[in-house]
């Protein structure tokens, strides 16, 4: 188990979806953000918060990031956060997804430190 594992940006295309640097706007604010984030250091920073033990793999430190972002800077609960993330582009962008995704990539049910 261990650190989350972090997307990377592949370069590789999937034949029935468009990648996102493709299909939005790259100067759109929440782009912009996304990329004057310096991510590898939030992950040298806060990645070593994760500890071994049983259960599902830690989410990575961009989406965890990403999503506390977007909490603030909206003022959204959690609910309001995690409908608006599965249907806004550059809500998903800004937390690292290379490609749009109709779902939750994690379970909004379960919150840091509060088991099911």
């Amino acid at each position: 188990m261990g650190k989350p594992s972090e997307r990377r940006q592949t370069g590789e295309q999937d034949l029935f979806r468009s990648r996102l640097d493709q299909i939005i706007n790259m100067k759109h604010e929440l782009v912009r953000l996304a990329q004057a984030i310096d991510w590898s250091v939030l992950e040298a920073r806060f990645g070593t918060v994760y500890s071994d033990g049983a259960g599902m793999p830690p989410l990575p430190t961009r989406l965890m990031a990403g999503l506390a972002i977007l909490k603030h800077t909206f003022s959204l609960s959690d609910e309001a956060l995690c409908e608006r993330w599965v249907e806004n582009p550059y809500f998903q962008y800004l937390c690292g997804e290379e490609f749009f995704r109709h779902d939750l990539s994690f379970d909004r049910r379960k919150r840091v430190g509060h088991p099911t």
